[in-house]
Formats: structure tokens, C-alpha cells, sequence
């Protein structure tokens, strides 16, 4: 397998500048000035595209019409939050050219982890940008961004450069830990995945922590994904027994082992939200949200959750997505389907832009939030019980 081939089939977000405690129902919108997301090829915007190989086309076709540094044929979800946000699409913080960073900046970067592996993604298409290091960037960014700013002369030297007083105001998103699975299935047995959960959401709960230090209070953080439901994971499978799969083409066990992850965490943003008293930290059921949808395929307009849009998998011959190979002694080049909104899954890891959308739309109005948050009051805590306002 070639090395694009490597990246593309393993990479796998008026308001104050004080918190108030606030019921979300009776709560005026947030004014975000600013995004500031941390993940992996979820909502990887060009980080992982500007920094090793490109993302080839067909990615990017559907919205952007070109490749977009995204494992997309168009737009992720953290699109739609800075759309629902009337915000710019965010700028790879890795990426030299054309960049904005007005209204934040993207660290996240396809194939990352929160914990720091130790390999090189020339072997699994693990990123050497964990959260830890992404942390080390915005703080980097931080303190760069606020000398530019007040060694700036004009206005227009300031146009691309974040306001250093508005990083407090900012929503700070994280969507990442999918490929700390990944890891643990290739490396761990399910005891060991078990073991390493605590040190994992511990790892991203410092990072969260590092950020509400600096100022930082209003966080949107995403749980994993169903990751038995990504058809790569069907992927050289012959003869599966009888319980192995549920009734929608998943694999039951990495899913019971994403839902156990999943526990920690939301466990650990309850401990974190009282550790962090003036922040309002919205934890996201990404993986409901997915799994409503992969449940109810037909009823929403989608092909079988198990189809691939882009790409040639035929029994055991799989060309990635974007990429050139050889079925039956002939060159084959792993293109896109004809009708891409139908799909799910684009590239047999990564959502189409139709399915993204589809979950945003879930997400974002605060269905699958805890607590039951729309992103556009995510500036609010939420008050205690039959607490007056």
C-alpha cells in the first residue's frame, strides 16, 4: 500500500467574557468570536494535507469543488459549526499558505491520538500531532499571535490575526479519540483497551485544563464514533460467525468498546465540571447521533450504512479512495460514486458531507448534548435544579 494510500485509509466546533449560570431554554444566543477545534481526520481542515502527503482528489469534489485538506468529498461537521456560528471555515493551524486566523484555528490533524503513540505514520498513518502536541501549538499560537497583533502598525497587518483579548470568548472544540481505539484494537486485546481508558480521558481532560488556565471557558467536546460501523473494518473478513455483527452490519464488540470509552469520558467531564466551576463544557453524543442515522438508513434517504461512495473494494482488492492500482491485471483508480448525498461512509473510514450534515443538524440544536445544549448557547452553564433564576 502506497503512502497516500496509508494516510487516507487510517486517519481516522453577545457572548461574555464571564460564564453565567443560565438555563440553555431561557438563555440569549452565545457571539463566539472564534474556533479553536483540536481533533483528528474528523475535523481535520488541511493540517495533515499541508504537512506530509496532499489529499488527492476526488476528495473536496462535492462542495469545494477541488481538494480541501479534508477526508471528505465535502464539508465535516466542524464546517457546520462555524457555519452555524457565522463564522469562516477554520484554517489548518500547519497549513503556510492562504490561511486566516481572524476567527481561530484548527490543530486537529488526520490520524492523531490523544495519547502519544510510538510509531510513525509512514507504518500505520499515525499523526506525530497528539493532543498533547496540539496543545503545545495553541500555546504557541496564543503568545505569537498577541505579539503580531500589538507589534502590528495597521489595520490590515491585524486583518488575519486573532484579537488576543477574544481567545476567553472563543469555543473551544474537541473531537478526537477514535484513533486511540484504533491503536488499542491493532495493539491491545480488550482487557488492556479497558486498562488504558482512565489515562486517556485523563490526557484529554488536562488539555481542557490547560486552555480554561489561559482564560479559556466555553468547551464542546465530542464522544467517539460507532467504530464497528466503518465498513474498513469488514475489510479481509471471510466467514463471520453467527453474533460477531448487529443487525446493521457493525461489529458488536468495538462498538461495545466505544460505547465503554465513551462512558469514561462523559464521566470525567462531569468530575472536570467541577474542577472547572466557570466553565460550560457540553459533552456531544457523537456516536448516538451515528448510530440514529445508520439505524434508519432507508427512512433518511441513505444507501446501506456498509456501502462505499469512494473507492474500489471488490472482495479482498481494496484501491483507496483517490488512489491508483491494479484488479485483474488492470490499472483501477479509486473513484467516486455517481450519487455521493445517498452515502454514509465516503472513503470506507470518513463520513460524506450528506451524513455529516445529517448528524450536525442532530448535534447542533442539542439533541445529543449533555446537557441538552444548542452550540449556539454553549457560552451558558447550566443552573441547578428548580434553581431560580
Amino acid at each position: 500500500m502506497g503512502l497516500g494510500a496509508l494516510f487516507l485509509g487510517f486517519f481516522f466546533l453577545s457572548c461574555v467574557v464571564c460564564v453565567k449560570s443560565v438555563e440553555p431554554k431561557t438563555s440569549p444566543t452565545c457571539t463566539f468570536p472564534a474556533i479553536y477545534n483540536f481533533g483528528d481526520s474528523n475535523s481535520d481542515t488541511g493540517g495533515i494535507s499541508a504537512s506530509f502527503v496532499p489529499i488527492p482528489a476526488p476528495y473536496g469534489q462535492g462542495f469545494f469543488h477541488k481538494p480541501s485538506g479534508r477526508d471528505c468529498d465535502g464539508r465535516l461537521i466542524i464546517d457546520f459549526i462555524a457555519e452555524k456560528l457565522n463564522l469562516p471555515y477554520l484554517s489548518a493551524y500547519l497549513n503556510s499558505l492562504g490561511t486566516n486566523y481572524r476567527h481561530g484555528a484548527n490543530f486537529a490533524t488526520g490520524g492523531s491520538t490523544i495519547r502519544r503513540q510510538n510509531e510513525t505514520i509512514f507504518q500505520y498513518g499515525i499523526s506525530p500531532f497528539s493532543l498533547d502536541i496540539q496543545i503545545v501549538q495553541f500555546n504557541q499560537f496564543k503568545a505569537r499571535t498577541k505579539e503580531l497583533y500589538e507589534e502590528a502598525k495597521t489595520p490590515l497587518e491585524r486583518s488575519k490575526l486573532p484579537v488576543p483579548e477574544e481567545f476567553s470568548k472563543a469555543l473551544y472544540t474537541f473531537d478526537i479519540g477514535q484513533n486511540d481505539l484504533s491503536v488499542g484494537f491493532r495493539k491491545m486485546n480488550f482487557d488492556q483497551i479497558r486498562e488504558s481508558m482512565p489515562d486517556i480521558v485523563n490526557q484529554l481532560a488536562n488539555a481542557v485544563k490547560n486552555i480554561y488556565e489561559q482564560g479559556g471557558r466555553s468547551f464542546w467536546i465530542h464522544n467517539t464514533s460507532p467504530f464497528g460501523c466503518m465498513p474498513v473494518q469488514l475489510f479481509y473478513k471471510h466467514n463471520i460467525a453467527a453474533g460477531y455483527l448487529d443487525q446493521y452490519g457493525c461489529v458488536k464488540d468495538q462498538n461495545e468498546m466505544a460505547t465503554e470509552f465513551n462512558k469514561h469520558l462523559k464521566d470525567r467531564i462531569i468530575k472536570l465540571r467541577t474542577e472547572l466551576p466557570q466553565a460550560a463544557i457540553i459533552y456531544v453524543d457523537v456516536y448516538a447521533a451515528k448510530y440514529a442515522l445508520i439505524s434508519n438508513t432507508k427512512t433518511e434517504g441513505f444507501v446501506d450504512p456498509m456501502k462505499i461512495c469512494c473507492g474500489y473494494h471488490v472482495n479482498d482488492t481494496h484501491i483507496w479512495c483517490g488512489n491508483l492500482g491494479s484488479a485483474n491485471g488492470k490499472d483501477v483508480f479509486g473513484t467516486a460514486c455517481e450519487n455521493p448525498s445517498q452515502y454514509i461512509s465516503w472513503d470506507s473510514v470518513h463520513y460524506a458531507e450528506a451524513a455529516n450534515h445529517w448528524v450536525a443538524n442532530r448535534i447542533l440544536n442539542g439533541s445529543f448534548t449533555d446537557p441538552p445544549t444548542p452550540i449556539i448557547q454553549a457560552c451558558y452553564t447550566q443552573r441547578k435544579l428548580n434553581h431560580k433564576l
